[in-house]
């Protein structure tokens, strides 16, 4: 199984490498899942396109810049599409300001593939449209890993 982790990017400190690298490591070693990190596959984009200034290229060079961004979302939409079996998505108030976790949601939604939400904002403030695409709503890490342990199995590697 694989799961592809979702969530800010754009406008999250270390765009968010962290929780992925913890969760990858978590779910490889306890039930045996992959994940498929964004900031990986990114970071191959941009080395792939010589794209290390991307970032720079908003205001210097917008085409520049939307071009290079649209590669970005096409292997999102590939990778949700064709390689990732469900989603785990870490909701925030990084992702306000941005899109693709909004659109990876929904896009997982539409393709009837589970999409596990860790939802860090009050619930009061938490879009409809984000609630109704998700499969299960946790309030922090632990909570979904529980679950996940429960729904796939407990990998013992001792």
């Amino acid at each position: 199984m694989k799961a592809y982790l979702s969530g800010a990017m754009e406008f999250a400190h270390d765009e968010g490498a962290s929780w992925r690298n913890d969760l990858a490591l978590w779910l490889k070693n306890t039930i045996d899942h992959e994940a498929i990190d964004p900031v990986i596959e990114s970071a191959n984009l941009i080395k792939d396109n010589n794209a290390q200034n991307y970032r720079e290229w908003k205001v210097s060079d917008p085409k520049k810049y939307a071009s290079f961004i649209q590669l970005c979302v096409k292997n999102d939409i590939e990778i949700v599409r064709e390689k990732a079996d469900y989603l785990i998505c870490l909701w925030d108030h990084n992702v306000i300001k941005g899109a693709g976790t909004h659109a990876e949601v929904t896009f997982a939604y539409d393709l009837k593939k589970p999409v596990f939400l860790i939802n860090k904002l009050p619930f009061n403030d938490l879009s409809g449209w984000i609630m109704a695409c998700s499969s299960k709503i946790f309030s922090n890490f632990d909570e979904l890993k529980k679950f996940l342990i429960k729904e796939y199995g407990y990998n013992d590697r001792s």
